[in-house]
């Protein structure tokens, strides 16, 4: 892992920058579970960083599960199963490394999981404000049809509404990590131009579900939504190229 030495302007965000490259290099495969990284000492003089900011960088690794430091063994990388995977900084780090489509189609199968309940729950639940919220972000969706930030934005509003009319505290904490999966795969659909389909009748169907109080209508919407983004996003990857596209080419993956 190569970083450029960081002058005196950049030092409150240094231990950030080396957390996202040590990151970056573990989730791509350059660090191993298991693998011990460099002392500080070593690590330190080779970026010309001070040893504290690598030890708060390496802090940050392990607040999200994917290193452990111990006296005389230094840091080691952990098991993928401890990783915090829907955080959205690890997320983040996914994407930039080049997921693969395993791990695409696992994202995928937990918004099978939540979103279609909680669209029921919220059919239930909500009030008249989580349906305006809901409106609002429609609204904005239908100016471009994701294709800007604003109404990608608006796209993860929208879910985020969604989740917050269900009514459920736990639930909610999932809320940035859902909000991360769409925003990473969104992105991946627009990096091979157009969208492959108008998201925003499913979103709209779901919506209507919900206003009509009517669960089993919003759960069945919220379902085909999810499953229409996901056969998008493998249309995505199936059009884009191979060597610049950051998801591994489908065919490739599966051998």
């Amino acid at each position: 892992m190569d970083l450029a030495p960081v002058g005196p302007n950049d030092r409150r965000r240094l231990h950030g920058s080396i957390a996202h490259d040590l990151a970056v290099a573990i989730v791509g495969g350059q660090y191993k579970p298991g693998d011990v990284l460099p002392n500080e000492d070593v690590f330190s003089q080779k970026l010309a960083v001070s040893r504290t900011a690598y030890r708060e960088a390496v802090r940050i690794l392990a607040a999200k599960g994917m290193v452990e430091s111990r006296p005389k063994t230094g840091t080691r990388i952990t098991e993928r199963a401890r990783w915090n995977l829907i955080d959205p900084d690890v997320l983040a780090w996914h994407f930039e490394a080049g997921p693969s489509v395993t791990f695409l189609d696992s994202l995928f199968e937990l918004r099978r999981i939540v979103e279609p309940q909680a669209a029921a729950l919220a059919a239930e639940r909500r009030t008249e404000a989580d349906l305006q919220a809901m409106l609002v972000a429609l609204e904005r969706m239908s100016a471009d049809n994701l294709s800007t930030a604003t109404s990608l934005a608006a796209d993860l509003e929208f879910h985020h509404a969604l989740l917050a009319a269900a009514r459920n505290e736990p639930l909610t904490v999932l809320s940035s990590g859902i909000g991360a999966t769409i925003r990473w795969t969104t992105m991946v659909k627009q990096r091979v131009g157009a969208m492959p389909s108008d998201p925003l009748g499913d979103h709209r169907e779901v919506y209507e579900a919900v206003a009509a109080r009517n669960g089993p209508r919003a759960r069945a919407a919220m379902l085909s939504l999810v499953e229409q983004a996901q056969a998008a996003t493998h249309q995505a990857i199936r059009k884009g190229p191979a060597r610049t596209d950051p998801v591994k080419n489908v065919e490739e993956t599966r051998r």
